[in-house]
């Protein structure tokens, strides 16, 4: 459902996807933003479909200049290449979707039937229902396992009246009675007793109340699943999930593993038990900041059990929310101060822990930031190597210094990794050398400067 904004669908006549919400799980996530990408339909259902972001697959905006699907394709051409047995249908009426008009396509020849209509020439209140039919009759009577079908008409209405407007709930109700067509189509097959199906419903982007998309606002950056099928509890609600989740979660249920070739992973999961998420009950609302709607809870001094947090050295005063390593989400933190890259952090997923002496220095203070965020000390055998990972987004200047640092047995701590540049939603993975004779180690995070810029850790592990 291209544009679609969850609130708005809560608040439609929208008895079909109302009804996936009640009998499996929702999850509201937001995207990138410039210079990541627009938050626009290119790079959201480049997304979507690949199931890797923006620095992966390339789609930047409506262009889809520098778009790399030959490294990173759709889920249903990965599907094909895994399992050429298998059934893939794609059906869509934005033309980049599923034909080569405009930049496309998305989905590959490789899929084994793809439609394409026209709407941006002949109107999606007019082809929309042509592609639920064509798409119902190919659920209900011939054999794909796995299929993509698009609407767009709700976005036509978001640009044309606004996501407050009549009309955009108007437009979520006649795409719910589409995605009611699709239902019944796949409760229909003769052989649905027998079957596995899971439903994914999900958006490219969100609408501003007055219309249109493409900046940094929470609202246009809104985005969420909906899914349903075994192994999701009913009426469930997550906020670890991302929209590159949505092809990990198609490519597993039909036994294919993504794996690490995607950012994505799939809903049914196991929980990486990142400490960090405990948090989220414990979060609260803001103190200092003024960007940051007062009813938004994000953010904690608190860390979990057996983490800490050394700010022997930190100066005194300054915005509260960010006196030191705080942990907090990104609905919180990235509307501190919108388009200065916070909305490109990604990889990190639902807590993470941050350290922004730019927000700091918004209120008066004395000395400068200095924060380490300390692990717990971590069982492990001389003489062996041990892998650190975290997912980290780093923004650089002159004047500050991020460093990892590692000890062992209450040592001494030893420099492993400095930051001197950018480092935008990376994946980092450092072998560590355990000396002979250790038998634990505990990593440390150092982030100092002032006014400069900020740091982000997420997932840490060591394996």
């Amino acid at each position: 459902m291209d544009g679609t904004v969850l609130d708005r669908v809560k608040a439609a006549d929208a008895p079909n996807l109302q009804g996936l919400m009640a009998q499996g799980l929702t999850a509201r996530r937001t995207l990138y933003a410039n210079p990541m990408a627009a938050t626009s339909s290119g790079p959201g259902w480049s997304t979507i479909a690949t199931g890797v972001w923006p620095d992966k697959h390339g789609v930047k905006d409506n262009t889809f200049t520098g778009k790399n699907y030959t490294a990173y394709p759709d889920f249903l051409t990965r599907i094909e290449n895994a399992k050429p047995s298998l059934n893939t249908y794609a059906a869509a009426d934005w033309e980049p979707l599923t034909s080569t008009d405009a930049g496309g396509p998305v989905f590959s020849a490789k899929v084994d039937k793809r439609l394409s209509l026209k709407g941006d020439r002949d109107g999606y209140g007019t082809e929309d229902p042509k592609i639920a039919a064509a798409a119902s009759a190919e659920l209900q009577g011939q054999n794909p396992d796995a299929a993509f079908v698009y609407f767009g008409q709700v976005d036509g209405a978001g640009h044309a009246y606004g996501a407050a407007s009549r009309q955009y709930l108007d437009a979520i109700g006649r795409v719910d009675v589409m995605v009611g067509q699709l239902l019944t189509a796949v409760r229909n097959r003769p052989t649905y007793a027998q079957e596995n199906w899971k439903i994914l419903v999900t958006t490219d982007h969100g609408h501003t109340d007055a219309g249109g998309h493409g900046g940094s606002t929470p609202q246009e950056r809104g985005t969420f699943v909906i899914a349903k099928g075994a192994g999701i509890p009913a009426g469930s609600v997550r906020t670890d999930v991302k929209l590159v989740d949505v092809a990990a979660t198609a490519m597993a249920q039909v036994g294919v593993d993504p794996g690490s070739a995607i950012d994505g992973i799939p809903l049914k999961a196991p929980g990486d038990n990142d400490p960090f998420d405990t948090l989220r009950p414990n979060l609260q609302g803001r103190v200092d900041e003024t960007g940051i709607p007062a009813g938004v809870k994000g953010f904690t001094h608190t860390p979990p059990a057996g983490w800490s947090i050394d700010n022997s050295k930190m100066g005194t005063g300054g915005v509260t929310e960010w006196a030191g390593w705080a942990f907090a989400t990104d609905e919180f933190w990235s509307q501190s101060q919108r388009d200065q890259w916070r909305e490109l952090n990604v990889r990190s997923r639902d807590v993470f822990a941050v350290a922004d002496s730019d927000e700091w220095d918004d209120k008066a203070h004395t000395g400068s930031y200095d924060s380490t965020l300390v692990t717990p000390a971590w069982a492990v055998t001389g003489g062996t190597v041990k892998n650190l990972t975290f997912r980290t987004h780093y923004r650089h200047e002159a004047g500050q210094s991020a460093q990892v640092l590692v000890s062992y047995n209450g040592g001494t701590p030893a420099l492993v990794k400095s930051y001197t540049a950018d480092a935008v939603a990376k994946t980092e993975s450092l072998a560590l050398q355990v000396p002979a004779g250790a038998t634990d180690v505990q990593v440390r995070f150092r982030y100092a400067g002032t006014n400069n810029w900020y740091w982000t850790v997420d997932d840490v592990k060591l394996g």
